[in-house]
């Protein structure tokens, strides 16, 4: 790819949008992705809080649901822009700006994150959503243009994308009774675009550069989980709650999250996308990684507001909102990131162990240690 800067240090409104070298050296993440991702978690933070309430307050099945559909929004816009932009990332200012709307659309999702949890009301969602996957059309067309050998995946892509986000405009006005239905048509819709634009040709996306921003978006998530839990133990501290109760969710939490951080990057990612199929699964399967990663910081933060008996759930209840989302991480995790690297039986054994293991901590009087001494066990045991 050419220098993003002409020579006399202008950055250029507009250049041809060839495709990137899917062999290049040094590839990284850009700042401008960097920037994007912050504002990524914002959304996240906000789907985080809000599930965190809905817990507390005793609707775990609404909350669950809620968040299911919030995260589904912002995993899959952020998904879509990551692959876009390791296969025609040009870096000129028409693509800045691009991405500064789709920046905003996210920003646009958090703030209608409260509504949609208390009040069943996705117009603010669906609103940011719909600017987030819209701001790929253009970019789609002009890969179409400057790319022959793309031009069929592109041009399948802009309108995939198109008549999908006027099917969630039109799902606002749907009745309230259709409102799962439509979601779940309109969800496999949007996972179906890339199966059928990259039907006959596959994009040629870069393996470390995805490996690199799937881990950084891994960071972050697993970041937000311990700044919900340091919000909630300061919360905590405010309320003059049992000190060693405060103590165990606090050094339990960071156990928990340095082991998920360690087992997410034992093993190098980018040896699983070589293959269009591995790439799809392993890229699509990281859904349930990243909001079990993310929901941990609510689970941690449900634990402190029953130790402060502020929370309408009982302990097996406040167990499980930590555990639940651990579990999910360790399944989803074998199945996207370890299974494909071929480990041997004891690994696979550990794994299946962990999860069945933390599970069952609920049901003990002490959840949290319980479940960092089972990852700290699988740490060991799944190297």
């Amino acid at each position: 790819m050419a220098d993003s800067h002409d020579g006399g240090g202008r950055r250029p409104l507009w250049r041809r949008m060839a495709g990137r070298d899917p062999g290049e050296s040094h590839r990284v993440a850009t700042p401008l992705e960097l920037l994007s991702d912050l504002c990524f978690v914002v959304a996240v933070a906000q789907a985080a809080a809000a599930f965190h309430h809905a817990l507390a307050e005793g609707h775990a099945g609404s909350g669950v649901l809620g968040y299911a559909m919030v995260f589904f929004a912002i995993w899959w816009a952020w998904m879509n822009f990551t692959w876009f932009a390791s296969a025609y990332d040009t870096d000129d200012a028409a693509y800045r700006l691009l991405i500064f709307a789709q920046m905003a659309g996210v920003l646009i999702l958090a703030a209608g994150v409260p509504a949609a949890f208390q009040d069943r009301h996705f117009g603010l969602v669906t609103l940011g959503y719909v600017v987030m996957r819209m701001a790929l059309v253009p970019l789609w067309l002009r890969a179409a243009h400057g790319h022959p050998e793309g031009r069929s995946p592109a041009l399948r892509y802009a309108l995939g994308i198109t008549l999908v986000q006027l099917g969630w405009v039109v799902r606002l006005a749907l009745p309230d009774e259709l409102e799962l239905v439509s979601f779940g048509v309109l969800a496999v819709a949007d996972l179906a675009v890339p199966v059928w634009a990259e039907r006959l040709r596959t994009t040629a996306w870069h393996p470390h550069h995805i490996a690199e921003r799937y881990g950084l978006f891994t960071i972050i998530v697993l970041g937000e989980s311990i700044l919900a839990a340091t919000v909630a133990v300061q919360a905590g501290l405010e309320r003059q709650i049992n000190t060693a109760a405060l103590l165990s969710v606090a050094f339990s939490g960071m156990v928990i999250v340095f082991a998920m951080w360690w087992l997410y990057f034992a093993r190098p990612a980018h040896r699983l996308l070589a293959s269009g199929k591995t790439a799809f699964t392993w890229g699509y399967g990281h859904y349930f990684v990243f909001s079990s990663a993310a929901a941990i910081g609510a689970g941690l933060a449900v634990k402190v507001d029953y130790d402060s008996n502020r929370a309408h759930v009982g302990a097996l209840g406040a167990g499980a909102a930590v555990a639940v989302p651990v579990a999910v991480f360790l399944a989803s995790l074998w199945l996207v990131h370890v299974r494909p690297h071929r480990p041997r039986a004891r690994v696979r054994a550990a794994y299946l162990a962990g999860t069945v293991a933390v599970l069952a901590t609920p049901f003990t009087g002490l959840p949290l240690p319980l479940i960092a001494a089972v990852l700290i066990v699988l740490v060991i045991a799944g190297r």
